[in-house]
């Protein structure tokens, strides 16, 4: 099973196991953890690319919360591939209106093929700082949010579009 597959399984498998381990008080008020799975493009000089990646948000208020995003874009930078890791905040200004703000990393390049141990195949690499602006709205099917989303990243001069859907869970 490739790498691709065992991110969507897991986060699948803690969405759906989610409610399990929600306290007693769950369902009662506002939701406080909001995990989710991303699934999009993100275009960069001219190329867009197909990125997924987890995410996860805990709601101190009806309008804050802050949280942790991976995301991944295999065949970025010419095939070098793309990692961002990055904490955010976010406002909730207006019904299921999502603003965030993040800082993190982006590591360019990674080692890429493991079929050949006497001559892999490594790709330069390199971190960056990055700073991304996103907003996204949910829209709620049954118990599961279901979010458009447009981010903007901001890294060494250059900004990316990164535009998808992420697929919540709150509880």
């Amino acid at each position: 099973m490739n790498n691709k597959m065992l991110l969507v399984v897991g986060v699948l498998g803690t969405l759906i196991t989610a409610p399990v381990f929600a306290s007693n008080d769950a369902g009662h008020g506002d939701p406080k953890h909001i995990p989710g799975v991303f699934i999009g493009y993100t275009h960069a000089d001219g190329e867009s690319e197909f990125s997924y990646g987890i995410e996860y948000e805990y709601k101190f208020s009806k309008q804050w919360g802050a949280g942790l995003v991976y995301e991944k874009t295999d065949e970025a930078h010419h095939g070098a591939g793309i990692d961002i890791t990055l904490a955010a905040v976010y406002l909730h200004p207006w019904k299921e209106l999502r603003i965030g703000l993040g800082i993190g990393q982006e590591k360019v390049g990674s080692y890429t093929d493991n079929s050949d141990i006497e001559h892999p195949h490594y790709h330069s690499s390199h971190k960056e700082d990055v700073v991304r602006a996103s907003f996204s709205y949910d829209f709620h099917v049954g118990n599961i949010g279901v979010a458009p989303t447009i981010a903007f990243d901001f890294v060494d001069g250059e900004t990316a579009t990164v535009f998808g859907v992420a697929f919540v869970k709150p509880f």
